[in-house]
């Protein structure tokens, strides 16, 4: 819910290919809706919500025209996941790459899909997304799958709140002395599967499907699990990866993370079976100093449904920490491109990440320095400036920027030196895991645990009092920004 941003400049040449345009027209604006039983004013499109899915095939341009008819909050829609290559004033970061729109303003998004894989988008204005403003986007490729299924489907996982965001930020974002959430999150009241409550998945016997998770939550982890299903692991954030067996370990997929599993479904429909999801207690609870509220539930449960006549079996109760469940260790997978080890690096950059506070209220620093969002857009700031003033991080302010050239390899270290986990998204790039420790591992000291093919993601999470190494080659000319989700 508070957001650090990095941002990187560089610089290069532009070029587009497309084979078709995808149009779609939207009007933004509040709709009720009850995904839990609890009606409440949330974010559609077009007077609907849940937002709709967006399915397009590579080499396709997305082109998005979006009319803010909310009223009374601005907004901005960012394609998560998606690199925007020589396009990343299309990445919709209000502050970052575009002016805030207005309420009854409309911009027109464009954006050249060459990638592929699970996606979605998200209102990048605070609080707007866990309000309802997002969606998946699934990106089809024209080359066949080097693994059989028969069918595709979506399942996206978040944490939902009875409250508006914007009420809950105002109470959270407060001294700690304050009442009831004083620096605290707020705690999600449901979890939702695909933005409903109790949701029942049809399925076939005998059946593949590749499933597209996506986790579109607010502030926990979740960590999933299909009772009695084996998966195989298939892709991450875009990332085709080499099949991996999921035996039976829980999936934890963080904030902004997406995954591709491959589910095969039993011959036999005489009975259904759970889909649990459960929140991650140790970082709403044992992290955050403070006991579960008596009779807290932080599951959430779903069905596979094989025979609408046999019962529902009883959901799990099961809690998630880090010591409970055994967690498959998702940077140990292998890309299949087998992209080797990016090297040698152009920069180092060494991000000490603290919990703080500014005016008394609970805030992160970056190398001591907070996040204060420019009076413009950083991209406007080196448009409108000297070529050579651009290269000049003083230019943008208290951004944290660091400025670097096209082709430039960079490494970045953060060290975590807050005692809870917290996912970090890079926008414009995937990146090169070298090392992430385990919880309370400890800060970077010059070791690497380096595999010769390092699992890619766009969506990393640092464990408490622990750190990461990342890499990845700067190709993508533009500003961009590393933001904990």
């Amino acid at each position: 819910m508070i957001r650090t941003l990095i941002t990187l400049g560089l610089y290069g040449f532009v070029q587009q290919v497309s084979s078709k345009d995808v149009y779609l027209d939207w009007n933004i604006t509040w709709v009720t809706a009850a995904p839990d039983g609890y009606a409440r004013p949330v974010i559609g499109i077009n007077g609907h919500w849940p937002c709709p899915q967006i399915d397009v095939d590579v080499g396709d341009n997305l082109i998005v025209d979006v009319y803010n008819g909310l009223g009374n909050e601005s907004t901005g829609i960012h394609w998560h996941g998606l690199h925007q290559n020589y396009n990343g004033y299309m990445d919709g970061v209000p502050g970052v790459t575009q002016c805030e729109l207005h309420p009854n303003q409309r911009m027109r998004y464009i954006v050249p899909i060459n990638q592929t894989g699970t996606y979605w988008y998200h209102s990048h204005e605070p609080g707007q997304y866990p309000d309802g403003l997002r969606g998946p986007i699934i990106v089809h490729d024209n080359v066949p799958a080097p693994y059989h299924y028969d069918e595709e489907m979506t399942l996206t996982l978040s944490d939902w709140y009875h409250v508006q965001i914007p009420v809950l930020l105002d109470e959270f974002i407060v001294p700690s002395d304050h009442a009831p959430y004083g620096g605290q999150e707020p705690l999600p009241d449901a979890v939702l599967f695909n933005d409903m409550h109790n949701t029942k998945i049809s399925v076939k016997p005998g059946t593949t499907y590749l499933i597209h998770v996506v986790c579109m939550g607010n502030f926990p982890g979740h960590a999933l699990v299909i009772d009695d299903h084996d998966m195989t692991i298939v892709g991450m954030d875009g990332i085709a990866v080499e099949p991996h067996f999921l035996p039976p370990q829980y999936l934890r997929v963080a904030v902004g993370q997406r995954v591709d599993i491959l589910l095969t479904t039993k011959n036999d429909t005489s009975k259904n079976y759970a889909i649990w999801d459960g929140l991650d207690i140790d970082e709403m609870f044992v992290q955050e100093g403070r006991s579960p509220p008596q009779g807290y539930n932080p599951n959430g449960t779903a069905w596979l449904m094989y025979n609408e006549d046999a019962p529902l079996p009883p959901p799990p109760v099961i809690h998630v920490n880090n010591a409970s469940l055994d967690f498959l260790d998702d940077v140990t997978l292998t890309p299949r491109d087998h992209l080797p080890l990016i090297d040698p690096i152009q920069h180092q950059f060494i991000f000490d990440v603290y919990p703080t506070t500014v005016d008394g209220k609970p805030a992160y620093s970056i190398n001591n320095m907070t996040y204060n969002a420019p009076d413009s857009p950083t991209l406007y700031t080196a448009i409108y400036s000297d070529p050579e003033a651009c290269m000049d991080p003083d230019l943008y302010g208290d951004v944290n920027p660091f400025v670097v050239n096209y082709g430039d390899v960079v490494e970045i270290v953060l060290n975590n030196h807050h005692d809870n986990l917290h996912p970090w998204h890079l926008h414009g790039h995937d990146f090169q895991v070298l090392q992430r420790t385990y919880p309370y591992g400890g800060f970077f000291d010059g070791y690497r645990n380096v595999s010769a093919t390092p699992m890619r993601r766009d969506t990393l999470m640092v464990e408490p009092l622990g750190h990461f190494v990342i890499r990845f080659r700067a190709m993508n000319p533009d500003k961009y920004s590393l933001a904990a989700d």
